[in-house]
């Protein structure tokens, strides 16, 4: 698949099986990262990433609403980012 571009990352434990919901689309079930979940992943990712894109990614996870910030927290935690990610967090609220 040459677009969009793709890349793969191999995660295992709790970083695989936490944030995980299951959403019913026609006859398919697809499991699929909650918001929260994936801004912790990008965070994680980040130096494979850019900042640019987990930072984006927390503005509009922040706007949304509902918005939690322990949810996130609790994810950062599992992904090993908290420390990185609370002073953006911080800034933001």
């Amino acid at each position: 698949m040459e677009y969009p571009p793709v890349r793969c990352f191999r995660v295992s434990g709790k970083a695989f099986t936490e944030g995980v919901e299951i959403h019913q689309v026609g006859d398919a079930v697809l499991r699929i990262y909650g918001k929260a979940k994936t801004v912790a992943d990008c965070f994680k990712y980040r130096n494979k990433l850019g900042l640019d894109v987990p930072l984006e990614a927390l503005r509009a996870l922040v706007r949304e609403p509902g918005f939690v910030a322990a949810d996130l927290l609790r994810y950062c935690r599992i992904c090993r980012v908290e420390k990185v990610v609370a002073p953006y967090l911080e800034a933001l609220l």
